[in-house]
């Protein structure tokens, strides 16, 4: 029998751990991933979502079934594959349900869906969410929404990007992460309504959604710096979000958050006014990130060309910061508040 030698077994024991460390020690280290979202790449994509070929992107319309197609050619180039459970990109939105209480003839659309699974817990699933309809074309001219919601879409892509860049590196979220471009929102929510009545994956277990509309521009409350995002929603249903949404700007980003509009009297009532709400009244901790509204505002002057892509790559990499720390925390967030 071979005599043990307990000095080797230790020294290895600790070279192992060593290494061990170091792994971990790189594997919380976002600062590329997050720097991975950049603005020339979210021109590059805006320029396309926002152009006259796009129409508008009305709910139905050709003009946004192309901005789709766009969405989906990007995901593919990415190898960031549709949703297991789903049989394509696409979840249709049935006129019927659109049109049930409105009555405004809306056509058939889709929301949009893409998945990066996760390693430890892939069946908890972090929603990321933006609409990518807008009001289409009024008029003979063409109402590109680049800010609303061309800013939010893109966003979504280069958040998506990072995620994908992460897991191709070995270092993918523990949770599953859910990409959601809405459909509808500009006429009344429609397509996160249907998700939340028609969800792919159980209600019980989605943890959180991280809504993104509107994050390429300024107000009037800050003239003077585009450094800041309006934070609505994050404390009402969990303490943890609303922590975390702190922490990671604090670590990360850098930008001044502003709770302006989240005060609950708030008259302008934004937190019902984005599909991030639907998840919310399922009980499902939210964050919206918004940068206020301006002149342009559903106006046909909302244009590619009046984007601060600075500010839009901030808030773009804060919403990646968020879901990134949702998905890799050991706990689930807990919902520790009723939301009223």
């Amino acid at each position: 029998m071979k005599k043990f030698n307990f000095s080797a077994l230790i020294a290895v024991a600790i070279l192992g751990f060593s290494f061990s460390t170091f792994a971990q020690n790189k594997e919380v280290d976002v600062v590329k991933y997050i720097n991975s979202i950049t603005s020339n790449e979210l021109k590059t994509h805006l320029t396309i979502v926002a152009s006259d070929s796009m129409e508008g992107r009305d709910t139905g319309s050709e003009g946004q079934k192309r901005a789709g197609k766009y969405l989906i050619e990007q995901y593919q180039k990415e190898g960031i594959p549709f949703p297991k459970g789903a049989t394509s990109y696409y979840q249709k939105v049935p006129a019927d349900f659109m049109n049930k209480d409105s009555g405004e003839n809306l056509p058939d659309s889709e929301n949009i869906w893409a998945f990066i699974e996760g390693s430890e817990k892939p069946n908890e699933i972090v929603v990321v969410s933006a609409h990518y309809d807008h009001v289409g074309v009024k008029n003979g001219e063409v109402y590109n929404g680049a800010d609303d919601d061309g800013s939010g879409t893109v966003a979504l892509l280069e958040i998506a990007q990072a995620f994908q860049k992460a897991k191709k590196e070995g270092h993918g979220p523990k949770r599953s992460i859910l990409i959601l471009h809405m459909t509808g929102e500009e006429h009344g929510l429609y397509g996160s309504s249907y998700y939340s009545q028609n969800p792919l994956f159980p209600i019980a277990n989605t943890v959180a959604d991280v809504n993104i509309d509107m994050v390429g521009r300024r107000d009037d409350f800050h003239k003077d710096s585009n450094n800041y995002v309006y934070l609505i929603g994050s404390d009402y249903l969990s303490t943890d979000l609303y922590k975390i949404c702190e922490d990671v700007n604090s670590k990360y980003v850098h930008l001044n958050l502003d709770y302006k509009f989240n005060d609950r009297k708030d008259p302008n009532r934004f937190y019902y006014r984005s599909d991030h709400y639907n998840f919310a009244k399922h009980g499902i901790p939210v964050v919206f990130l918004f940068n206020g509204v301006h002149e342009d505002y559903h106006q046909a002057t909302d244009e590619v060309s009046k984007i601060e892509f600075d500010a839009l790559s901030k808030r773009a990499q804060l919403g990646f910061s968020i879901a990134w720390e949702i998905a890799n925390r050991d706990k689930r967030i807990v919902v520790d508040k009723d939301g009223k």
